[in-house]
């Protein structure tokens, strides 16, 4: 068993700077978890307690139903893999996955097999007489996952792990790592800044900053259901959209005006916001909830200028000038475009987001 509860948990230095403030979070047994934003906001100190190399100043962390405040990291049963990889140069591949299982004594042959069995799973047989230097980047960090395997724990914590892979070799590595927590059968809680990886890997994100946690919840559910406008900008590529202006009451519906630009929102959504017309609000739109206004069809649109056409493979991102603000969106290689073209796309009603302009939280989270 490995569930791990953060209870009032906070992180305050010295010089008084607070790492970590009121960490009340429950890691499932056998869960992926991803600590998600930007640097700083205490992702790390957060696993680095986990793992003992961090004290915690406020409240307490469990191990199942063991205070884990003061136990030191060789006794908590942990094993973690770096961004930097922290393999040994001089020794081999195989010397290095064996390392941690040397110094434990466990028994020669144990250590064989164990070694063996972990180069096999991650296709790095052929390396185990070679040294770091004479590996890729993708293979250095196969052999950091290596040695983290062969151990066995409870919990394995990943830091950062594949922000020294260029694009592509990220991806596959993702898969990897995704597969690995599916063999394993074990605890994983990963620190990223990177959106992609949190939602392809992740079981549940914890979206923080500045040391307090924004919203947690499933892949799924953040990205559907951003509590905040932090939240809703930090997850999407493009980032989503904002625009800001007043809720109005119009012709028997409740809209979204700024300027020339008004969006009926759905019923569900205006049921939301209630009777509180004139109030000063947020919308927000994700690149890819628009799309082009058939000739002759009637519907809810943004219309602007086009500022500029960017070609991404499959589909291109349109930046677009509407109502003093530009605007991002995605739309399919079929769309025919040129910059300081006048247009008008088609908007989603029942995808739009709408946040209070004044405290930036969402008006429709559950």
């Amino acid at each position: 068993m490995a569930r791990i509860r953060f209870e009032s948990v906070g992180k305050k230095y010295p010089n008084g700077f607070i790492a970590l403030e009121d960490l009340n979070l429950d890691i499932g047994d056998k869960e992926f978890l991803v600590l998600l934003g930007p640097s700083g906001c205490g992702k790390s100190t957060t696993l680095n307690m986990i793992a003992g190399l961090e004290d915690v100043t406020d409240g307490n962390l469990f191990f199942d139903r063991d205070v884990m405040n003061t136990v030191p990291p060789h006794r908590r049963d942990v094993a973690m893999v770096f961004q930097s990889y922290a393999l040994y140069p001089h020794k081999t591949v195989y010397e290095n996955i064996a390392f941690g299982l040397r110094m434990r004594k466990h028994p020669k042959d144990e250590i064989d097999r164990r070694v063996r069995d972990a180069a096999r799973r991650l296709e790095i047989e052929p390396l185990l007489e070679r040294r770091p230097d004479q590996l890729s980047g993708g293979q250095r960090q196969r052999v950091a996952l290596g040695r983290a395997m062969v151990r066995q724990p409870a919990v394995f914590l990943m830091d950062e792990p594949l922000s020294n892979l260029d694009a592509a070799l990220r991806i596959s590595m993702r898969a990897e790592i995704k597969q690995l927590h599916q063999v394993m059968q074990t605890t994983f809680v990963y620190v990223t800044h990177d959106q992609a990886e949190a939602l392809t890997l992740a079981d549940r994100i914890v979206v923080m900053r500045s040391g307090v946690v924004q919203q947690i919840g499933t892949p799924d559910a953040i990205y559907e259901q951003p509590r905040n406008m932090f939240v809703a900008s930090f997850l999407g590529n493009p980032p989503i959209n904002f625009l800001e202006g007043q809720l109005a009451m119009e012709g028997g519906s409740v809209v979204f005006r700024r300027g020339q630009l008004a969006l009926a929102l759905p019923d569900t959504l205006a049921q939301r916001v209630g009777g509180d017309m004139g109030r000063e609000v947020v919308l927000g739109i994700r690149a890819e909830d628009v799309a082009e206004v058939p000739q002759g069809v009637a519907a809810a649109s943004l219309q602007g200028r086009i500022i500029s056409v960017l070609p991404v493979g499959s589909d291109q991102f349109y930046e677009l000038e509407v109502e003093g603000t530009k605007l991002f969106f995605r739309l399919g290689k079929e769309a025919h475009h040129k910059v300081g073209d006048n247009t008008a796309l088609a908007v989603n009603l029942n995808r739009l987001h709408l946040f209070d302009k004044q405290t930036s939280a969402s008006l429709v989270w559950n």
